[in-house]
């Protein structure tokens, strides 16, 4: 059954993310839900195939192979990190999940620092299992392989830099390394690195990411939604000194993040990534904001990394080409592409408890209405706070 065999089989942002709230807020605690945006139904048993998988994650442990890998890799992180991860254990009590009938729930809950890395795992697993027990067959090996290559055979055409960002939602262990694989043997430059830290390690190429939604919703908890974004940037920068410098504009709109995003991080940041929403119309904001602060375009860059296939990136590259620099981060369709209806699944951080206070609902407010998530209450209010129409 589906088993995780490293801990750095997770993303990369998930690491990082969690050096800076060891460093900034050690003391805040964390809850996160499993929602089931494709209402899939889950088998009889599920939830107890899923508790093992969990519990066996408490023997994963940092090798010295890993760390050294880690630190020579991130130059920035200071060396007390890697001594703190390869101390670290999962806490499977964190985890919660029951199931009735065909529905699943989970539940995370515990201090950020620790918590902040089950998400990606958790989700993985979720698929794994969900295939295994479903008893679906896949196309063999060889097919995804083929799959991949005859991709890359498209993405090259286009001379663009690629990474993978197909942990979460894909459909094994087993064919995410056959994915990787391929990518690395393929005979082009356009395959850069992947979010996955693990495979990063076995293929030896760059692990890819900065920070997530989470970052900025905590924030939100702690200093309210109109300064989310500008401190969440401001501490990033204060972390890692102008290094991991993409900056995620959508937790409550690409709208809400400019007028936030001033000329000092403008200036600071490498980009942005876009991670919902129309991608040509958040282009043309993004350059116009660039142009706002008198700064060339095509010196920053856009990661584009929402539900990206070939005619998704083949529009966004004839609009983008010689107006300003981009690079994809390309999840599902690579490590999901397989034969089967692949799973549109998330888990999401519900509610924070910063370092004082008391737990307080966090929501996201996506560049598209339908991937909001949070408390319905809570989402009307922070849009009369942020002045973002209702239609939006």
């Amino acid at each position: 059954m589906a088993k995780l065999i490293s801990i750095l089989d997770n993303d990369f942002y998930k690491f990082t993310m969690q050096y800076a709230v060891v460093k900034l807020f050690p003391k805040a605690k964390a809850r996160y839900r499993f929602i089931n945006r494709g209402k899939h139904q889950f088998p009889e048993g599920f939830a107890e195939q899923l508790r093992e998988a969990i519990n066996n994650m408490a023997q994963l442990k940092l090798t010295k192979a890993e760390k050294s890998f880690f630190a020579k890799t991130c130059p920035y992180i200071d060396p007390t990190y890697f001594d703190f991860l390869q101390g670290y254990q999962y806490d499977p009590e964190e985890v919660h999940i029951s199931q009735q009938g065909g529905e699943l729930e989970v539940h995370i809950e515990g201090y950020w620092y620790r918590t902040i890395l089950w998400e990606v795992p958790v989700m993985a697993l979720i698929c794994e299992l969900y295939y295994e027990l479903s008893a679906e067959k896949r196309v063999d090996d060889l097919e995804v392989a083929r799959i991949v290559d005859d991709k890359m055979d498209k993405y090259d055409k286009l001379h663009i830099t690629i990474a993978d960002f197909g942990t979460r939602r894909r459909h094994s262990y087993a064919v995410h390394d056959l994915v990787i694989k391929a990518l690395s043997e393929h005979p082009s430059n356009t395959f850069i690195g992947t979010s996955n830290v693990h495979f990063a390690m076995k293929y030896k190429t760059k692990p890819i990411g900065t920070h997530a939604h989470e970052w900025f919703m905590f924030h939100a908890a702690k200093y309210g939604y109109k300064m989310a974004n500008l401190l969440g940037l401001e501490h990033w920068s204060d972390v890692y000194r102008g290094d991991l410098g993409i900056a995620l504009s959508d937790t409550y709109t690409t709208e809400a993040f400019f007028q936030q995003f001033d000329k000092k991080l403008t200036k600071l940041f490498d980009g942005v990534r876009h991670d919902s929403g129309d991608p040509i119309e958040f282009a043309k904001k993004t350059i116009k904001h660039y142009e706002s602060k008198g700064i060339n375009p095509l010196n920053k860059t856009i990661i584009f990394s929402d539900g990206l296939d070939y005619e998704k990136v083949e529009k966004i590259v004839s609009f983008c080409k010689d107006k300003i620099g981009f690079s994809f981060g390309i999840g599902t369709d690579f490590t999901n592409d397989v034969g089967l209806k692949r799973m549109n699944i998330v888990l999401k951080m519900t509610e924070a408890y910063p370092d004082e206070g008391q737990w307080t609902p966090v929501i996201k407010l996506s560049d598209e209405p339908l991937k909001h998530t949070g408390d319905p209450e809570e989402i009307k209010m922070a849009m009369r706070i942020l002045h973002i129409p209702a239609h939006a």
